[in-house]
């Protein structure tokens, strides 16, 4: 499909209200061609240079996904010049594996901080409203879509009829964010880290839990966004974080940096009784999987991949880890049986070569508020 019938089809907002009448809160949050879709197989991933080369591409598509989520990081922008992350973004669609992916599967896609404008950026970055339309403009969202206007680009998709609507939540992450704490380190970070590292320890990043229960990840007026969304009806809830939720305690940007929201997203599930949801994340340049199952509504679970072309020399450390860690480029792969009395979901962790890695079964009966 063409980036101009893309976006014709983004826009028929109506039309696809008519096809997928099941997903009609989700069409007016954020438009897609594809919410009559039954899924079975979502791919996922984060964390891609536009100026490297990207052969895991071939290894994706040959798990014939019914979707796509970008997670984050799908470009380096790094800038705070237009025209430097509007090159970049041209030199990412430039590239053939991307085009094939356009014409052929589709897409969803949020923001973390490489291509939201600077590393490690939240809400005082100055060119973030550029950032927004640059963004909506490639992923081709339409003129009236709430992403261009609203706190953030975040947004929330239902594909599918009902009875296997698998909703997706895209929460944004840098819009609103307040600054990270950092820790202080004798003859600084890089020296400390490299020197654990040399010693096989696990080695966590420079950042610390903020000590001010005012600090937010999302902003209040994604709050009440949220809540809304989770009380939506669905058979299945896909939470694309970019950043990990569950981790404890990396030491890099996750959830946890911010108590207060970290605690409060367990309850928005609990209160607003949003069951069969688990998470898959971005951003460390590594993958695993997290599990949290106590003072949460159901077994939390975290499945991260990262990155497409990125990796980290270093295993931090998580206290929540509940599998390998895979320090190789790869992607994510979720898979969805249906059968009844509640769907089965494996989420796999698959290398360049679409070898599985990391594989780990979800029964979504078990995803249950008590």
């Amino acid at each position: 499909m063409t980036d101009l019938s893309r976006r014709s089809a983004l826009g028929l907002s109506a039309a696809a209200l008519a096809v997928a009448p099941a997903a009609a809160q989700a069409v007016v949050d954020a438009p897609h061609p594809a919410l009559d879709k039954p899924l079975t197989r979502i791919a996922f991933g984060s964390c891609a240079k536009q100026d490297k080369d990207q052969p895991i591409w071939e290894a994706i598509f040959a798990t014939k996904p019914d979707l796509f989520m970008f997670l984050g990081d799908n470009i380096y922008a790094d800038t705070r010049d237009p025209k430097v992350m509007a090159a970049k973004y041209a030199m990412l669609a430039a590239k053939p594996h991307f085009k094939r992916l356009r014409d052929e599967i589709p897409v969803v896609a949020i923001w973390d901080d490489h291509d939201f404008g600077e590393n490690d950026a939240g809400g005082d970055y100055p060119m973030k409203a550029e950032s927004r339309r640059q963004f909506c403009d490639f992923w081709g969202e339409p003129e009236n879509s709430p992403r261009r206007t609203r706190d953030g680009v975040h947004a929330a998709y239902v594909f599918g009829p009902e009875g296997r609507r698998v909703q997706i939540l895209l929460p944004d992450l840098r819009w609103n964010r307040t600054p990270l704490a950092e820790k202080t380190f004798k003859g600084g970070y890089k020296a400390w880290a490299v020197a654990r590292g040399l010693q096989g320890k696990e080695t966590p990043g420079p950042y610390d839990r903020i000590a001010d229960q005012d600090a937010t990840m999302i902003g209040e007026p994604q709050w009440a966004w949220l809540e809304a969304q989770l009380a939506q009806p669905a058979d299945l809830r896909i939470f694309g974080s970019s950043l990990q939720v569950l981790a404890d305690f990396a030491g890099w940007e996750s959830w946890i940096n911010y108590a207060r929201d970290h605690q409060r997203l367990f309850e928005a599930i609990r209160r607003q009784r949003a069951e069969r949801l688990f998470f898959v994340s971005g951003d460390t340049h590594y993958a695993e999987v997290s599990k949290l199952d106590l003072n949460v509504p159901y077994p939390m679970w975290d499945v991260t991949s990262s990155g497409l072309t990125e990796v980290w020399p270093v295993t931090p450390p998580n206290a929540l880890r509940a599998s390998a860690v895979l320090r190789e480029r790869n992607f994510g792969l979720i898979t969805i049986d249906w059968s009844p009395p509640a769907p089965k979901v494996t989420v796999e962790i698959r290398d360049e070569k679409g070898q599985v890695r990391i594989s780990q079964a979800i029964d979504a009966g078990t995803l249950r508020v008590g």
